[in-house]
């Protein structure tokens, strides 16, 4: 278990969620102590929870979040150019009508 007191309240928030005691006790003792430099223990850990949910998700049928963010990133490209088109027009439309 556990080794300090905030150790042990992670660990049981962590049980009560639904989290497997194997696990819980990874997470709990991968938080750096007070005076270490480095958390690297713990974001590893972290990443590996994120991953396991992500692939939860991709099976339940949610979809990827990866694939969401991708999308909604190339229609905001698309929107982007299309007003960089629809403003050298209206200078072109401009420049050509002579005013």
């Amino acid at each position: 278990m556990a080794k300090t007191k905030r150790d042990k309240d992670l660990y049981e928030r962590l049980r009560d969620n639904g989290l497997r005691k194997k696990a819980a006790k990874r997470v709990s003792e991968a938080l750096p102590s007070k005076g270490s430099k480095s958390p690297a223990a713990a974001e590893k850990v972290a990443d590996e929870l994120s991953g396991a949910v992500d692939t939860i998700r991709d099976r339940v049928g949610g979809g990827s979040r990866k694939r969401s963010n991708a999308a909604k990133k190339a229609a905001k490209t698309r929107k982007a150019k299309a007003a960089k088109r629809r403003s050298s027009a209206r200078k072109g439309g401009k420049a050509r009508s002579g005013k």
